[in-house]
């Protein structure tokens, strides 16, 4: 088997359509049909079921599938060891993350990187929306939410752990909550795409509603709302790291219940073929959560 055909079976697997495996490949579609009748040719058996609008693996392909990735995936490896590690990133890395963390975070990685990689160029994509990375051609999306979609590669980077936090002055003039019960007693600034905060008792998890006078649709605007001492927020840890650190904001522990965990993960597209410029890019922000946590 020739690793370029395997290399479309494995794509049209993931894409269940001839024209999007070869769009994700950067080949034309008479291309990535000959391959996949080659590799049928020479295993003697049929891979897919093709219809007008998609195809779908038969029997015999469901079963080659596994050995395919693992073909892959070896492939990769041999030539990753080969190349020296001080090869320098090149192209357009498309990224996107969450907004308040790509400017604080990954916004001051960009001027070395740019430096050091002459040939690379960026292009950063800020939305606390998820996106389709597949759609929109986007390398690898910095995301703190929970993910859904299982046909994506995720790389998890540091713990993000939410921080129910509040302005020191808020907490002198209406006490500091000890319990979840005293949540109900505060004014708990919701963000509107979480309307209920999550923690965790017992194993358990749990949920109290966020009820304040002001709400808002960005974390940007809940942590100002939070920092003017509109009330508590639950932020990420590292959306208010730098408030935590000066004393803006402060830390609010509850007896009973801890707040739930996140982690910061990227997210590929896939595993396959990751570009150099990617890897270059993850490690330095691995190292710089690394470093800063």
């Amino acid at each position: 088997m020739q690793i370029a055909e395997v290399e479309v079976f494995c794509a049209i697997a993931l894409a269940n359509s001839l024209s999007e495996a070869a769009r994700r490949l950067g080949l034309s579609a008479m291309t990535v049909s000959r391959r996949l009748a080659a590799l049928e040719r020479e295993l003697g058996v049929r891979l897919v079921h093709r219809t007008t609008r998609s195809v779908s693996l038969t029997p015999e392909g469901e079963v080659l599938l596994p050995y395919a990735k693992t073909m892959l995936e070896a492939d990769e490896a041999a030539r990753a060891t080969l190349k020296t590690n001080t090869a320098l990133a090149s192209g357009m890395l498309r990224v996107t993350a969450p907004t308040v963390f790509g400017q604080a975070v990954i916004m001051p990685l960009i001027p070395a990187l740019l430096a050091e990689n002459p040939a690379l160029q960026v292009s950063l994509t800020l939305s606390d929306s998820i996106v389709d990375i597949v759609g929109l051609g986007i390398d690898v999306a910095i995301r703190i939410a929970t993910l859904r979609d299982s046909a994506l590669v995720a790389r998890t980077l540091a713990p993000n752990p939410r921080v129910v936090c509040a302005n020191p002055d808020y907490l002198a003039r209406h006490g500091t909550p000890a319990t979840l019960e005293d949540l109900k007693h505060h004014a708990c600034i919701g963000l509107h795409g979480m309307p209920y905060w999550p923690f965790v008792r017992g194993g358990e998890s749990l949920s109290v509603r966020a009820d304040a006078a002001f709400s808002a649709n960005s974390v940007e605007a809940v942590r100002s709302a939070c920092k003017w001492g509109l009330g508590m927020a639950m932020l990420t840890y590292w959306d208010i790291r730098d408030e935590l650190a000066d004393g803006s904001l402060v830390r609010v522990e509850l007896a009973d219940a801890a707040a739930e965990r996140l982690s910061i993960t990227a997210v590929l597209p896939t595993r396959h073929h990751v570009p150099h410029r990617v890897r270059v890019f993850l490690d330095r922000l691995e190292q710089a959560l690394t470093a800063s946590h």
